[in-house]
């Protein structure tokens, strides 16, 4: 088994990017979910309510981001990587059940988003000092995470959607489940008997399967909605009342580099 392909998205539920390689931090892969669009009260926005938030598409720069619109003329924003921390005031956000401090990036890229999006909208980020902690009843050495929704990294095998797929009419492509890391090789759901298991030089420890929404219904490129695949994984993939699919997982490093082609080696099973 191999790591056939790894995506980052650097803005939470904006459209992701194909890397050859990524790096490990504490809080998950470099420039993961480091960012993230709330409203005036704070709370997290995300496909789930506003699905048009697909439209925008992120793209990794030497020195910052471009967000792009997938269907509108928009001229592309630029979002600088470099910003002095303790020049920018700080605001409380929400993520689901988490109180999260962040600061907001500009007023100007803010009132992009907003133009975008047809709703207002800010831009923020997580600075270095902030710590977000991961599910305690699924940490095992006080993790900490981004803005992800609960986890630093997902994964799921392409023999999982090739399943899926072929119960499916119209198949469905991979990023509609937005997974950090991709596998070939092994059997379909391999992936849900794993305990530890290595990429390359990297330990990673599946803890979870992930539950999923109705982010998995939106295409990503036109940002329309569908009754599949949920409908269809809800028949045969549920678990403790909720539809899974790929595995939530930590990991004890927090640096290292992963790519595309590294072995996947399986250390424990459950």
């Amino acid at each position: 088994m191999y790591l056939s392909e790894i995506y980052i998205y650097p803005i939470k539920s904006l459209g992701g990017i194909s890397v050859p390689a990524a790096e490990l931090e504490d809080r998950g892969l470099r420039y993961d979910r480091r960012w993230m669009l709330v409203d005036d009260k704070g709370k997290f926005l995300t496909q789930r309510q506003h699905a048009q938030i697909a439209l925008l598409q992120v793209s990794l720069l030497e020195k910052g981001l471009s967000v792009s619109h997938k269907q509108e003329a928009l001229e592309p924003l630029y979002i600088p990587f470099e910003v002095k921390d303790a020049a920018v005031p700080q605001l409380q956000v929400t993520v689901w059940d988490d109180t999260v401090t962040a600061q907001e990036v500009d007023s100007a890229i803010s009132a992009w988003f907003t133009e975008a999006l047809g709703m207002p909208a800010r831009l923020v980020r997580m600075p270095e000092q902030a710590r977000r902690l991961v599910d305690t009843d699924y940490a095992q050495n006080g993790e900490v995470v981004s803005f992800a929704d609960g986890y630093p990294f997902l994964l799921i095998g392409q023999a999982s959607l090739d399943d899926l797929n072929s119960r499916l009419k119209q198949p469905v492509p991979m990023n509609q489940f937005r997974p950090n890391f991709v596998f070939r090789g092994g059997a379909p759901f391999e992936e849900d008997s794993w305990n530890n298991f290595t990429i390359g030089e990297v330990s990673f420890q599946a803890v979870k399967p992930c539950a999923r929404c109705v982010v998995t219904t939106i295409n990503q490129e036109t940002a329309e909605k569908s009754a599949e695949p949920l409908r269809t994984l809800a028949t045969y993939r549920q678990l403790r009342h909720k539809t899974v699919f790929g595995q939530n997982l930590l990991s004890s490093s927090t640096a290292g580099t992963v790519q595309v082609g590294d072995k996947l080696e399986v250390v424990f099973l459950k």
